[in-house]
């Protein structure tokens, strides 16, 4: 209400105090993040896995970096979603045309099934995936104050998205946090870059770009008749910038999937705060308060939508339910005929 951007606030008074005051391992160790997890990933994720969650490892996070026990970080992927993305066959023309899809970190090298979704999706209902680019976009160091290191990756970022938004292709993001910060974060690490301006007005959220898909080509015939209950989540990111209309009317579009969401506010995690020990008890609190007993009281069939990749941790921490991307809802939801459709 008062217009306060807070989480910039908190970035700047972060770099400020940092400067004084060293930065903290634990910032650095999130704020890194994404090279921690290219080293980690592909052929060596089997062990780096293994030593995350063994007990010793936790004890070591937990000296070093001050993070919980009772948190389980997102496991490391055995195949990035880069390396998939080279092996695959290439795709066909799109009869609706073309996209790039926009690969952050944690789809990457953590969650390369929700990109993998949101391609066979794509391609199912006839939009071409031109190209899939995998960038740190600095949403992480940005968030632990790092300034310095988010204002060069949104520079390296910016760089290597240019020609495609300058071209008129739509750039299709699956971690809200990660796509947002280019429509955000980008004009305040990046003053006066024209190109900033480019890229935003050509970046959608994944559910953005569905629901104008729809806009020009009905998309409701391509999907099961089944009845199914989803229960949706929305990220804060999102809340804060374009709401969660463009999700509920997504998971909307199988005509027998009546969508639920939740009035849950934050589910506690934001980021990196509810894997640090000292704000654990906080983080459940938080998801305690309306998120996780309506989750606790959904039956088995019912679908829980969460497009945030912390949002997912916590649910799954806090209930042992599996919360899925909508991007994998709906590529589930298609019918056979609708999948052909788009061949």
């Amino acid at each position: 209400p008062s217009a306060v951007d807070m989480a910039r606030i908190k970035a700047e008074f972060l770099a400020r105090y940092y400067e004084v005051h060293g930065t903290p391992a634990r910032a650095r160790f999130f704020g890194h993040s994404a090279s921690l997890s290219r080293l980690g990933s592909g052929i060596a994720a089997p062990l780096s896995n293994a030593v995350l969650r063994s007990r010793a490892g936790r004890k070591l996070t937990g000296r070093l970096f001050g993070l919980s026990p009772r948190r389980t970080l997102p496991a490391l992927a055995n195949v990035p979603f880069e390396t998939w993305w080279r092996r695959r066959p290439a795709g066909g023309a799109g009869i609706h045309g073309e996209v790039v899809l926009l690969v952050d970190p944690l789809t990457n090298y953590n969650y390369p099934a929700v990109g993998q979704a949101a391609v066979e999706f794509l391609e199912a209902v006839g939009v071409r995936v031109a190209d899939a680019i995998a960038i740190d976009d600095g949403r992480a160091a940005f968030s632990k104050g790092l300034i310095g290191r988010a204002r060069r990756l949104a520079r390296s970022a910016v760089a290597r998205l240019t020609a495609t938004a300058e071209a008129g292709t739509l750039l299709i993001g699956l971690e809200p946090s990660s796509t947002l910060t280019l429509r955000d974060e980008y004009f305040y690490l990046l003053p006066g870059d024209r190109r900033v301006g480019t890229i935003a007005r050509q970046t959608r959220t994944f559910e953005e770009f569905v629901c104008e898909l729809d806009d020009r080509t009905t998309l409701q015939n391509r999907f099961t008749d089944a009845e199914r209950r989803v229960l949706l989540h929305g990220h804060c990111h999102q809340k804060a910038l374009i709401g969660t209309g463009p999700s509920r009317r997504a998971l909307s579009l199988p005509r027998g999937y009546v969508v639920e969401e939740i009035d849950s506010g934050c589910c506690g995690m934001a980021g990196s705060f509810g894997y640090e020990a000292d704000h654990y008890e906080l983080s459940m609190k938080m998801a305690e308060r309306r998120l996780l007993p309506a989750i606790r009281s959904a039956d088995e069939r019912t679908l829980i939508a969460a497009a945030g990749v912390s949002c997912r941790q916590q649910i799954a921490d806090g209930t042992g339910r599996v919360a899925l991307h909508p991007a994998e809802i709906l590529r589930d939801a298609l019918s056979h005929q609708g999948r052909r459709a788009g061949v």
